[in-house]
This record gives structure tokens, C-alpha cells and sequence, in this order.
């Protein structure tokens, strides 16, 4: 989600275009040039700067392409394009590569929990709800749920990428220029020869081919729910981690590393700095993703003026925050250090005031309530079964 790699996506764009139009007739053959090499990323200070004159990036980039392109490709690169063709597919690119990355780290994440899952089944320890010490659990049921809430997540991550689709439209999203360019070079079916430019260039970039959505901005917000799930769900995970990472409870541990959660000032501490910086990121994402979906209510006309322009920053850094925290969850949860003893001897203290619900139940029949709270425990046993199976389908049909 760089500025390096949004440039690179909006040269790829023109080119597929460039392409396209040569195919299908409309650009002379000898137009065929390759676009890469005439832009770097020595260009966007200038892009930058201009763009502030012209409302977007794509029209000082037209600008610098043709100046440097050879004849015939300077005069027919663009056509029959619009700006926000041209940076909406590139930012499709972009966040493409943003969700591949996840997914890899999902994996990673969701390979990790099952195991922790499996593994700590038979580990006890207090359930807390409210802050307050409710009935046994095992950490098994604890990572079990933690493993729901990511596969929830990759399926949505999984989803988004399917539907990366193109944005091509041209000036109001009905294909005018190209149609009519068509029609004037003699072609039997103009409108067919649109939508085979549009087909072509979607093969090319990997994308899906759709309709123009210049004003109808679901794939950005289902892109940024997709995000913010994500988010969520490590946001819970290191919650959970920096809560049982506490001094008075030390039932789990971040990973350790060479000069990570040292103190300016007191040298004996440690603290979860994973888990705070995962925190930080799911805390601001749902804000990221509302000014998306505010965006895309007040996208008027056939193209906004504003809504869209928003998108582009905040895309960018609520698919660099969600990289990065999923980088570090994935280093919480493959190094998380669970002290089973502990979570005994927790319990075991607190195994008179944890089981009042059972002897509450118990009393209704008059029965005898066992003091054991290992034996307390439901259908936990299932419950993390059926997260482990899940995660297992979830790795086997997404290898």
C-alpha cells in the first residue's frame, strides 16, 4: 500500500488499457509499447505536488507518460479512460496484494491457535467475565475461541480478494469514448468492442470484470469490513494476552525478543508490547472503515466530488496498519508462552467462590456438588473440537 506501489499499479493500469485498445483494433498496433520504465519512483514528489492542481494523481501521471512515450503510444495511452478508472483499479491492485499477504499470515495465526487449541485442551484455569472470576475453563476453550473469530476473518479476507474487481467507465461510467471511437473506426458492434476492452483488461490485471461502481463503492467498504474483522479479532487475542500477561496474574507470556518491552525508567519491566501495538491498530481501524462508509453514502452524481478522494489516504493506512498488526499477531501466537501451573494454581485458589454456580444447580435437586473444578467444564471438550476441525478445513481448502 505504498505510494511506490500505487504508482507501479497505475502504470500497469494504462498499459493493460494501452493493450487492450491495440488489440481490439482502436489504437494502431505500432501504440503496443511497454509504460513501465517511463515512470519511477523518483516521479512522485512532481505526481505529488501536481495532483494538488488537478484533484488526483492520475492526470500529472498521464501527463509524464505521454511526454515520454514514443509515437503512437503518447497520443492513445489513456483513452477512453477516466482518472478514477485509473487510480480505483490500481488501488484494487494494491489491496490485492495487502489481502494475499494476510491470508498468509492467517494461516500462520490459524495453524498456530488450533495447535494451542489441541494442545491445552485439558488445561484448566479460571473463566473471568465482567474482570471478575466467573467458572472453570481450559485455555483450550480460550484459543478455541480465538481460532473462530480469525477463520471468521480469513473467510471474509478470502471473499474480498475473489471480488477485486476493475473500474472502467470512462467519463460517466458508460463507456462514451471507447463505444464512439468504435463506431468511427467502422466496427459492426461499438458497444461489444467496450465490453471486450473491459474483459481484456480485467484478464490482464487478474482482476473481476464488473460494471462501472464509480458511485456505488461497496468493494471499498466490504474490502474495509473485511480489514477491520481482522482487526477485531487480533484486537480480542491481545487483549486477552495483555490481561493474562499481568504481574498479579502471569498466566501467559509475549514471546521475548533482543531490546523489545524494556522501560525508559524502571529496568525490571517487561511489558506486552505486541499485544499493545495490535491493540493500537484494532482500536483505530472501525474509525478508518466508517469514513469509508460515510464516503460511499455521500458519493453523488456519476462521479464524487470528495467522497472519492477520501478513500485513498485512508485506504491506504488502514491496509498498512492491518499488514503490520497481522505480522505481530502472528508472532504473539507463535511464541506465546502459556503457564499451565499457573492457571491451576489460580483456579485451585479460587475453586470455593468458581463453583457457587454448580452448587447452585446442584441444590436444586438436592444433590451434592463435587469440589473438583476440573470436572466443571460443559461441553468444552466438544467446543474446541469443533474449532480444531474447522481450522484444519479452513487450512486444507485454502493450502
Amino acid at each position: 500500500m505504498s505510494a511506490e506501489a500505487l504508482l507501479a499499479a497505475m502504470v500497469r493500469v494504462e498499459s493493460a488499457w494501452l493493450d487492450a485498445l491495440v488489440a481490439s483494433g482502436l489504437a494502431p498496433s505500432a501504440a503496443a509499447t511497454d509504460l513501465a520504465p517511463l515512470v519511477t519512483a523518483d516521479d512522485l514528489p512532481h505526481i505529488a505536488a501536481a495532483a494538488e492542481g488537478s484533484g488526483n494523481p492520475v492526470v500529472p501521471l498521464v501527463g509524464l507518460l505521454r511526454s515520454r512515450a514514443p509515437q503512437p503510444a503518447a497520443t492513445w495511452l489513456h483513452r477512453g479512460l477516466t482518472s478514477q478508472d485509473v487510480l480505483d483499479t490500481a488501488l484494487m491492485l494494491a489491496l490485492r496484494d495487502a489481502l494475499e499477504r494476510l491470508i498468509g499470515e492467517l494461516r500462520a495465526q490459524v495453524t498456530a491457535l488450533a495447535r494451542l487449541a489441541a494442545q491445552h485442551a485439558d488445561t484448566p484455569m479460571v473463566g473471568r467475565t465482567l474482570t471478575q472470576h466467573a467458572v472453570p475453563t481450559t485455555f483450550g476453550a480460550v484459543a478455541a475461541g480465538w481460532l473462530d473469530g480469525l477463520v471468521d476473518a480469513a473467510d471474509l479476507v478470502l471473499d474480498a480478494r475473489s471480488l477485486l474487481p476493475v473500474q472502467l467507465g470512462g467519463a460517466v461510467g458508460t463507456f462514451s469514448a471507447a463505444t464512439e471511437l468504435a463506431g468511427l473506426r467502422g466496427h459492426d458492434d461499438p458497444q461489444g468492442t467496450s465490453a471486450d476492452l473491459v474483459a481484456d483488461t480485467a484478464v490482464a490485471l487478474g482482476l473481476r470484470e464488473l460494471r462501472p461502481w464509480h458511485t456505488s463503492r461497496a468493494t471499498v467498504t466490504r474490502t474495509s469490513d473485511a480489514l477491520v474483522t481482522c482487526t477485531d479479532a487480533w484486537g480480542h487475542i491481545s487483549t486477552d494476552v495483555a490481561t493474562l500477561a499481568r504481574t498479579e496474574i502471569g498466566e501467559l507470556a509475549e514471546p521475548t525478543a533482543e531490546g523489545r518491552g524494556g522501560s525508559s525508567t524502571m529496568p525490571h519491566k517487561n511489558n506486552p508490547v505486541l499485544s499493545v501495538l495490535v491493540r493500537r491498530a484494532a482500536l483505530g481501524a472501525p474509525g478508518l472503515a466508517a469514513t469509508l462508509h460515510v464516503a460511499s453514502a455521500a458519493s453523488g452524481d456519476q462521479r464524487p466530488d470528495g467522497a472519492w478522494h477520501v478513500e485513498w489516504s485512508t485506504l491506504h493506512l488502514l491496509g498498512r496498519r492491518a499488514v503490520v498488526a497481522a505480522s505481530q499477531t502472528t508472532e504473539l501466537l507463535t511464541g506465546l508462552h502459556v503457564d499451565a501451573e499457573r492457571m491451576r494454581t489460580t483456579l485451585d485458589t479460587s475453586a470455593e467462590s468458581v463453583l457457587a454456580e454448580r452448587r447452585s444447580i446442584a441444590g436444586l435437586l438436592d444433590a451434592t456438588a463435587s469440589a473438583d473444578p476440573t470436572t466443571y467444564l460443559g461441553f468444552s471438550e466438544d467446543l474446541i473440537a469443533g474449532a480444531v476441525e474447522r481450522a484444519r478445513t479452513f487450512l486444507e481448502e485454502n493450502e
